[in-house]
């Protein structure tokens, strides 16, 4: 007798999702499922379990060397590095301070600013976290002290931190690529115009909300206005944008893989934050910082393709596909159920974690109908959403935490970011309606 692949691969979910909940980390809940679930495939109860002991060690091995040695999982680490240099050398403020001051005409300025310095500090970072804890503490003070609304503040730093998602260069776009086996660079580019149109959106809501209710970011006389940036600041914020259009340009140019772009800007980045006045011992702590940060998204990476490889051998894509036809799905039907479970998921888990338990089921699922390249974007969005979605919630947690008013709630953040909710799920529909938006830059660039 042997074990039914069908009953293998709901069991083995279902031990490896109960794990998590339990608070197993789920990089060990991935590997340890498809270790078993391996072993009870190609050993079976009649069969012989060493021989399904030594395939899925075996199996293990080989996961591990092809993985590991690949190049594009320096690029993780590499962007993680620039974010850190950039951040630490205070490059982040300066930038802050040169968009505010270019805003002086629009309502709720400083919120736009936020906006605006988040997308260009996404666009160098590709890491939300860092971009939540940057401008919780740079921007949400100055909001404060000139009046705004605190829920609309923390709002306003929250949301526009999901941007770091899906400008480029982004983490989970690199996560996406390496899953999907797609290629990095056509999601890098991908990203550029949907994240610019959410941009858009978001200043466009924050002017509005603004004129409509005055309260919210009162007009006072602001100090900074009187006082005029330094050439030191106004270098550092061009800096910024200097490193962009060599990381994004190298990229988009045909100059770098985004691998080569990584290690390209974080050299970049040291140098600028040299200039800033970092020294040997500030650049050995951001190192080490952004190592820290980045071994567990490795460790995950590599024991979600173990976990990719056993439901490849399984037959999740297949099980999936039948389940959808048995129950008469159509394409929206399909489009609609993975929407509402990615949202779900955004409740408990973090964006990595969905994006390694998801996508290798979701992605085959749905490449007859939808480009892969904008289901990618597509993707990323309504995970991003899952970011600001209670109880979990990341970048809200981030936000709470970065900043010193300690009466500072939760819930107050999670009522701040609805609007932003809302138009990262208007963009999301956007890109399924026309899927061009994501598909015409790669496609005109990468000819």
């Amino acid at each position: 007798m042997e074990f039914d692949q069908n009953t293998v691969l709901i069991l083995m979910f279902v031990l490896m999702f109960s794990g998590i909940l339990l608070g197993v980390h789920i990089g060990f809940a991935f590997g340890i499922t498809a270790l078993l679930g391996n072993i009870i495939i190609f050993g079976g109860i009649d069969g012989e379990w060493s021989e399904g002991l030594d395939i899925a060690l075996s199996g293990t091995g080989s996961v591990s060397y092809e993985y590991l040695r690949s190049e594009v999982f320096a690029t993780i680490p590499l962007f993680m590095l620039l974010g850190d240099f950039i951040n630490k050398s205070g490059s982040a403020r300066d930038l802050y301070n040169l968009i505010n001051h270019g805003l002086k005409a629009i309502p709720g300025r400083l919120a736009v600013a936020t906006v605006a310095g988040n997308a260009v500090f996404a666009a160098v970072t590709g890491v939300s976290i860092a971009a939540a804890a940057a401008f919780s503490r740079i921007a949400y003070p100055q909001m404060r002290n000139h009046g705004y609304n605190r829920t609309f503040a923390l709002g306003s730093v929250a949301g526009s931190a999901c941007l770091g998602m899906i400008i480029p260069p982004s983490v989970l776009l690199i996560v996406w690529g390496i899953i999907s086996e797609k290629s990095i660079a056509q999601l890098f580019i991908a990203g550029a115009i949907p994240g610019l149109i959410l941009a858009g959106f978001f200043m466009a809501y924050i002017a509005i909300a603004c004129t409509w209710k005055p309260e919210l970011a009162p007009k006072t006389r602001d100090e900074s206005d009187e006082k005029p940036l330094t050439a030191a600041e106004i270098a550092s914020g061009l800096g910024i944008g200097a490193l962009i259009l060599v990381v994004l340009g190298g990229i988009w140019g045909g100059l770098f893989t985004p691998t080569e772009a990584g290690g390209v800007g974080a050299t970049c980045a040291m140098f600028l934050g040299i200039l800033k006045g970092m020294r040997f011992k500030n650049i050995v702590h951001a190192v080490i910082e952004s190592g820290k940060a980045a071994a567990p998204i490795m460790f995950l990476l590599l024991t979600a393709n173990m976990y990719a490889k056993f439901m490849e051998a399984a037959g999740m894509s297949e099980l999936i596909r039948n389940t959808f036809e048995a129950n008469n799905l159509g394409e929206i039907g399909i489009i609609v159920v993975i929407i509402v479970i990615w949202l779900i998921l955004g409740m408990i888990l973090d964006s990595i974690s969905i994006i390694l338990i998801t996508v290798p089921i979701f992605a085959p699922l749905t490449e007859g109908f939808f480009d892969p390249i904008a289901f990618g974007i597509f993707g990323i969005l309504a995970i991003e959403a899952g970011l600001l979605t209670p109880p979990f919630g990341l970048l809200v947690y981030t936000v709470k935490g970065s900043v010193e008013e300690k009466s500072v709630t939760l819930a107050e953040i999670f009522k701040g970011s609805v609007p932003y909710w809302m138009l990262m799920l208007v963009v999301m529909l956007m890109i399924w309606a026309y899927p061009d938006i994501a598909t015409w830059l790669p496609s005109l660039m990468l000819r």
